[in-house]
């Protein structure tokens, strides 16, 4: 009983941060949400913060499962933007960037909400960072792009999306053409022969030396 209510308070949470924003999210919304009482928010987290830290964590957890296998699936940074794209309309439809959205403001003014939100975010990133290594290996661009700070750019840039297309969605429409653009130039890259491909690396030494 004790774990079932635990994840009705987490779920809960994360309907209220999303629907009503950060401001209003406090012990009594989310227990109205959860359908308990407002006591339990106190005895199993401690605190709201606490609460929204762990629900931070729980939302991720249950997002990266849901997708794992297919961006397991993965093999090239086109089948990655394409993948990218999918997940972006699943995330937003589904009000997880809102949860985000909610999550990023407060932890500006809540420190203690950074280290889960980071967290959260280090979930996302893991399983992006596993697929560029495994689709860049062997290509050109493999031996010169860091796949870990990659991730990062490519996990910032989705979440920047995401929040951007409530201002502009015909502009992140075209940010997401742009990088399907980018995607086919890289492969176009790696059809290359080994005479032009051995080209490509050498300068690509002499930039990155210069």
């Amino acid at each position: 009983m004790g774990a079932d209510t635990r994840v009705k308070l987490l779920e809960g949470a994360l309907r209220t941060l999303a629907e009503q924003g950060i401001a209003k999210t406090s012990a009594r919304s989310v227990a109205a949400a959860a359908g308990v009482n407002q006591a339990l928010v106190f005895y199993h987290f401690g605190s709201v913060d606490e609460l929204l830290a762990a629900a931070c964590r729980y939302g991720a957890e249950q997002r990266v499962a849901l997708h794992r296998d297919r961006l397991a699936a993965v093999t090239t940074l086109a089948e990655l933007v394409t993948c990218g794209r999918e997940l972006h309309e699943q995330e937003r439809a589904g009000g997880q960037v809102a949860f985000l959205a909610q999550l990023l403001a407060g932890a500006q003014t809540q420190p203690r909400l950074a280290p889960a939100t980071a967290a959260g975010l280090d979930l996302w990133t893991a399983e992006i960072e596993k697929v560029l290594v495994r689709v860049l290996a062997g290509s050109p661009l493999g031996e010169f792009t860091d796949p870990v700070g990659l991730a990062r750019a490519v996990a910032g840039s989705f979440v920047g999306l995401e929040l951007y297309e409530g201002v502009d969605p015909e502009g992140a429409v075209r940010a997401f053409d742009a990088l399907e653009q980018l995607a086919e130039l890289a492969a176009v890259l790696d059809e290359l022969g080994p005479v032009a491909r051995r080209a490509v690396r050498h300068r690509l030494r002499r930039t990155g030396k210069g």
